[in-house]
């Protein structure tokens, strides 16, 4: 779900303005003065809505599992306060100091997430640097375990939700897991129509949903003040030097209560920075702090609640409506992860990691929302395996905490080689900056590591399988890329020596897709030896994919004149543009070219890859790229051309 989309310049800071819906040409709707309060009010309202989601659905099982039989931790009053203490302090240097305050200012153009930071990243260091090709590796790493968080999110999210019906009555056990999964296939069933409908719903039901949080753990707290201790760090600090080894064990779970910290960065160029910040201080972190305060407060007073302590805190009366208001919650924060796995999606796409995949834009105005169909049944598929495998929320718990602390890891190695080389601070600084975050994240992820083999293998294996992916197609991209330019013809001599005895012309335009940096394109070549004709005007269209989020419109054309009625023609595309050709040449305009569709003619090269034996990957990774290779969306789809005036032409091209 997109609210806004913020195309700032270099030197604009986001917080300035705001805006509700963009324009075909990416301006922005609303941007006076006057307006400002009641759009940051909306856009706060909205961010309640779909940036915390995740974060805040988890007081439904971060305190149960820390206290699970498996993790060795007494419930005692010691150990309770120190808890409670870890996760208040957690909330506020995980998510208020190293989120909220560093990561928010490592905006790409207005963009954030893990994608945008990496392509800053690559381009503080430049691709000469030694540091390049490891940065790309740590970037994929972080972005594979980002789509196994959203698998492992509506999962355990939607699973803690329904199982509040085994609190009411045991009878409801056996029908969990069904429920779930229809739940589930509800949700991705839904995904293709989009959000705007319902999407104007998230914030109010978040807002109610984040009140009920506060008010049942004001509600507890009444109880048993004493549990206010837990705002003091030193009960942090004495638990862990006091347990040893059963709390650093402990971190593994203490790390439920920050995940979806990633998510407020990554939707950060939905809303704007100032709204994320406002969303977070003034209602999301006090509500969290004030439930997990209650549920120690409840714990104090109530050991037996453990079995349960979030659907405990009113008393039987309120859990039915709880595992309503619950449930609703979950569906929103499983659809900003759902959402969120298919903008990174299509930016791995743009930026050269994955193959061309059929986009479906489901908004005439909010640009950014889209609906990529394989993504959608490939994630149903395995969320859908990962809710029957595991079989409760406890057991999914061990699988989330490793894919939340890598990411958050890798985010961390990212962001020092932006502060150090794009904002030039000092090293000293940088290290001490960032290498606070480190020793925490790297901690939280030791302590996850130890559950490898009670869950923690899967979002490790699903990992595994995303990154060779990614990197299987980057780098057979560059090995194809290698190839044709061995064989490239340069084009500005081919078409000198072309035009000494020219070929017949005909009417109407000829455009011909060239890859960035290649020769003459071979179907070009091809209609010269078969056709032996030339249309009266050519185009040489080539796209170039920038690594930044948007690019401007009086920047996406460029037009190079090459005489006898040949023009070169760049298109440049951020990587959350949508990729429009049509749309695009209309902007040829004010260099003098105009084009009739029922005249112009579209060539593309469809290269067959023939994996070899012998340099380049391995031949299972050459075989999987040419089978992405073969299975990928066509262009001319993908670029949104008529199909009616495409012409194809087949090469074979050896990695």
């Amino acid at each position: 779900m997109t609210y806004c989309l913020n195309l700032q310049s270099d030197f604009t800071d986001p917080d300035d303005s705001y805006c509700f819906s963009s324009s075909p040409n990416n301006g922005c709707a609303l941007t006076s003065d006057t307006t400002n309060k009641s759009t940051l009010a909306s856009l706060t309202l909205g961010a309640i809505g779909i940036v915390y989601g995740d974060i805040g659905t988890s007081p439904l099982y971060a305190m149960k599992e820390v206290f699970a039989p498996g993790h060795g931790l007494a419930l005692t009053h010691d150990n309770l306060l120190g808890v409670v203490s870890l996760i208040i302090w957690g909330l506020v240097l995980i998510v208020s100091l190293k989120y909220v305050t560093l990561m928010l200012r490592a905006d790409n153009r207005g963009e954030g997430g893990i994608m945008s930071l990496l392509a800053l990243a690559l381009e503080s260091v430049t691709k000469q640097s030694r540091w390049y090709y490891p940065l790309i590796l740590v970037g994929l790493v972080g972005a594979s375990m980002f789509f196994g968080d959203s698998v492992i999110t509506p999962a355990i999210s939607v699973l803690s939700a329904i199982e509040g019906l085994e609190v009411a009555t045991p009878a409801f056990k056996p029908y969990v897991l069904p429920l779930t999964v229809l739940v589930l296939f509800i949700l991705y069933a839904f995904q293709s129509m989009g959000t705007t409908g319902i999407g104007k719903w998230f914030g109010p039901i978040m807002f109610l949903w984040f009140l009920a949080l506060a008010v049942m753990g004001v509600l507890n707290i009444a109880d048993n003040p004493a549990v206010l201790a837990a705002l003091n760090p030193y009960h942090a600090l004495r638990f862990l030097f006091d347990n040893g080894w059963v709390a650093f064990m402990s971190l593994g779970a203490v790390v439920l209560a920050f995940t979806g910290a990633e998510a407020l960065y990554a939707d950060m160029g939905h809303f704007g920075k100032k709204p994320v910040r406002l969303a977070w201080f003034a209602v999301t972190f006090p509500a969290l702090a004030l439930n997990y305060l209650g549920q120690g407060a409840l714990l104090l007073n109530n050991p037996d609640a453990l079995s349960n302590p979030f659907y405990q805190q009113l008393g039987a009366w309120s859990v039915y409506p709880l595992v309503l208001l619950s449930t609703m919650a979950t569906v929103i924060a499983s659809q900003a992860t759902i959402s969120g796995t298919f903008s990174m999606t299509h930016q791995a796409i743009s930026l050269g990691f994955l193959p061309r995949m059929k986009v479906v834009y489901t908004s005439d105005r909010e640009i950014g929302q889209i609906y990529i169909p394989l993504v959608n049944w490939l994630q149903m598929a395995v969320v859908v395996l990962a809710v029957l495998g595991f079989g409760s929320s406890s057991n999914l718990a061990s699988a989330y905490g490793i894919a939340v602390t890598t990411t958050m890891l890798m985010t961390t190695i990212l962001t020092f080689f932006v502060v150090r080389y794009r904002w030039k601070f000092n090293l000293l600084l940088c290290c001490l900056a960032t290498g606070f975050f480190f020793v925490i994240d790297a901690t939280l992820f030791a302590a996850n590591a130890t559950k490898i083999l009670h869950g923690g293998w899967f979002p490790l294996v699903l990992g595994a399988v995303i990154v060779t992916i990614l990197l299987t197609w980057y780098s057979g991209r560059a090995l194809l890329f290698i190839n044709l330019k061995k064989h490239s013809i340069p084009l500005e001599e081919f078409l000198e020596s072309l035009f000494l005895a020219p070929p017949h012309r005909v009417e109407g335009t000829g455009i011909f897709f060239r890859p960035e940096g290649d020769g003459v394109p071979h179907a070009l070549l091809h209609n010269l030896l078969h056709n032996k004709i030339l249309h009266e005007r050519i185009i040489f269209l080539t796209v170039h994919n920038a690594d930044i989020p948007y690019v401007a419109p009086h920047e996406r054309i460029t037009v190079q004149a090459l005489g006898n009625a040949c023009y070169q023609v760049y298109i440049n595309y951020g990587f959350k543009d949508e990729r429009d050709i049509p749309v695009a040449l209309e902007l040829c305009h004010e260099s003098g070219l105009d084009f009739n569709m029922m005249e112009t003619s579209f060539f593309i090269t469809r290269q067959t890859v023939i994996s070899t034996v012998g340099g380049g990957m391995a031949m299972w990774r050459e075989a999987l790229f040419a089978t992405m290779s073969r299975n990928a969306r066509d262009a001319a789809d993908y670029f949104r051309v008529p199909t009616g005036r495409v012409i194809e032409l087949g090469t074979q091209v050896e990695i």
